[in-house]
């Protein structure tokens, strides 16, 4: 994380010390898998960035009134004549700025380069006129000599599937948290619409409508009239039992594959009685049971 420096005696909050992650190395190692783990990781990335935009790019991002705290710079032989700059914009951001910055950089051997090219049907960005894949490979490793001496972090993903690549990125360069599945449950009304980002979409308009109920009309999920007779209904009980017991399944299942977003919505007719009760309380279960940071969101209520 960045480090905050404590104010001053005047009160004034000193700048932050940025902290910044440069990916470079081979074409075809996995740089831009890695730019993506670490957007999932809340790092701000910017891909293909030419190195002499370095110093500026860091001092916007960690300006006066930005929320950026962490900053991942992919940057390679994609950008060309001004490559060559990279190590020059490196030196200058941990002495000008000093900025906390990470070298990170990918490679692999040269037959599983060659095999990845030859599936994805690219041309390797450091051939140079009829030059095959394998010399622009070659190529390439002479270039990124210097790099590759001066990196923080190296990583080989000859034999690396996504998913250990994903699990190495994360225990490195995450944070303690940052593998942790996030949980956010949606109550919404089906006369809205569905939730488009939603993993699991479970429908409660099997349960009574309170909306039909005079004294209970006014209410929402979250009040307490209400809350009790949605919860304490005879078909409430065993439909929260089994729902949890898919949940017991899929949350591990999830998490152990990698996954940092899990989306549930429930729904009513308006969203605004049955599937608020029920939202809260699915949310507070999985709470307590997967110690797992879980949001609530009910999306429609005041819509009605």
């Amino acid at each position: 994380m960045t480090d905050v420096q404590q104010p001053d005696g005047d009160d004034a909050e000193q700048p932050r010390r940025p902290d910044v992650v440069v990916i470079t190395g081979m074409s075809g190692a996995g740089r831009t898998q890695v730019a993506k783990i670490l957007e999932d990781l809340d790092y701000f990335v910017i891909d293909n960035l030419p190195p002499p935009l370095l110093g500026r790019v860091v001092e916007l991002a960690f300006g006066p009134g930005s929320s950026v705290e962490r900053l991942a710079l992919v940057a390679d032989v994609r950008s060309r004549e001004f490559f060559g700059d990279l190590e020059g914009a490196l030196r200058d951001l941990e002495q000008g700025l000093e900025a906390n910055v990470r070298l990170v950089f990918l490679e692999a051997d040269d037959q599983t380069l060659v095999q990845r090219f030859t599936e994805s049907r690219r041309r390797h960005p450091a051939a140079e006129g009829g030059d095959g894949v394998l010399a622009g490979i070659r190529n390439e490793r002479r270039l990124l000599t210097g790099l590759r001496g001066a990196a923080d972090l190296i990583l080989d993903t000859s034999t690396s599937n996504v998913h250990q690549l994903r699990e190495r990125v994360v225990g490195l360069l995450g944070g303690e948290d940052s593998a942790a599945l996030r949980v956010k449950v949606v109550s919404f009304g089906f006369k809205h619409g569905t939730p488009r980002d939603a993993e699991l979409v479970m429908d409660v308009r099997f349960l009574p409508n309170p909306h039909w109920i005079d004294e209970l009309r006014p209410f929402t999920g979250k009040d307490e009239p209400v809350r009790q007779f949605v919860l304490e209904h005879p078909g409430t009980g065993p439909f929260l039992e089994r729902f949890r017991a898919l949940l017991e399944v899929l949350v591990p299942g999830y998490a152990a594959e990698g996954k940092r977003y899990l989306t549930i919505a429930i729904g009513c007719t308006g969203g605004k009685h049955r599937s608020v009760a029920i939202s809260d309380e699915v949310a507070g279960w999985m709470q307590d049971t997967f110690d797992l940071p879980v949001r609530v969101d009910h999306r429609d209520l005041g819509r009605e």
